[in-house]
């Protein structure tokens, strides 16, 4: 009998003694990956990856460094706007200390490296190389700005920082704020005006149609009807046109973005010279209304949030 207890004990040492190796090996697998470029990178589904608040984030677009404003979280660095070669004016102040990573389309790599990101949020617009080279520095998060709405890719965020009721009270919110403005903005033009939104460049004039940017915002959330032939816009977010076919659209009120630089504000000034522009309807019945071009071009949470103020400060008497 000593002697079977024996082997007996010996059999289970000889098992411990295995398990401990595996889970010691697994232990220095984990951590040698942990270093390399192969770190499986945090999924861009919405299933929830290890991340939290305290995550130090680059951001190589705009857009998502905007959701993450809305979220109440600020990446160590971000990307530039390529119009204002700074961050957007109207974020500018709440990305204070954050490092700039130049335009997205030809970021800074050696900013990007230095600033020692735990993970990098980038567009899915990126491919092949562009992403190999960042997966080199950090995890990468991906996350298709192309699809879905901006709601959606507040929620995409959220989910990968543990923020989800954030991104949801910010929805609720902005739901109940554009109800708001729009009962402001109908109580003024009236519940069957016809608008259509223009944007004044520095080569040409544009007639903003039914997709984002500024679609969604002024004729879905805002409930406004689109004047005639903007309906028909809906294979690229604007149409540019002639000025002498704007009669054509016989807008009730005419909506205003005039781009930055001198020239484009230059060129809105002689259209307003213009008979043309001086015989529509809405300019008559003062219904032209300037907009924040910033604001409403940013397709992000935080944007249309600021879209909705500008607008309710127009319509607020």
């Amino acid at each position: 009998m000593k002697k079977w207890s024996f082997l007996l004990a010996l059999v289970v040492l000889v098992g411990l003694l295995t398990a401990c190796g595996e889970v010691s090996n697994s232990g220095k697998n984990a951590e040698g990956n942990a270093g390399s470029a192969e770190v499986a990178a945090p999924s861009p589904s919405l299933e929830p990856a290890k991340q939290d608040s305290n995550a130090r984030i680059a951001s190589l677009s705009i857009h998502i460094t905007n959701n993450l404003l809305a979220l109440g979280m600020k990446p160590i660095g971000s990307v530039i706007g390529g119009d204002v070669k700074d961050f957007l004016p109207h974020v500018k102040e709440r990305l204070e200390g954050v490092e700039k990573y130049g335009v997205a389309s030809d970021p800074d790599m050696e900013a990007v490296l230095a600033s020692k990101p735990d993970v990098i949020y980038l567009d899915e617009a990126l491919t092949g190389e562009g992403v190999a080279k960042f997966e080199k520095i950090a995890p990468v998060v991906s996350i298709d700005m192309d699809e879905g709405t901006w709601r959606d890719h507040l929620r995409a965020i959220a989910v990968q920082v543990g923020k989800q009721a954030e991104a949801e009270t910010f929805i609720t919110g902005y739901e109940a704020k554009a109800e708001q403005t729009s009962a402001l903005i109908h109580d003024e033009l009236g519940a069957d005006a016809k608008v259509m939104a223009i944007r004044m460049t520095a080569k040409e004039l544009r007639v903003m149609g039914m997709k984002r940017p500024v679609g969604p915002i002024m004729f879905e959330d805002l409930k406004l009807k689109p004047a005639n032939g903007v309906e028909k816009i809906t294979d690229e977010p604007y149409a540019v046109i002639s000025q002498e076919v704007l009669p054509d659209f016989d807008a009730d009120a005419i909506f205003v973005i005039i781009s930055k630089g001198n020239e484009a504000k230059a060129n809105f000034d002689e259209l307003e010279k213009n008979p043309v522009w001086q015989n529509l309807k809405a300019v008559k019945n003062n219904r032209v209304y300037v907009l924040d071009g910033q604001k409403w071009l940013d397709y992000s949470s935080i944007g249309h949030a600021m879209a909705l103020e500008d607008a309710e400060k127009l319509f607020t008497r």
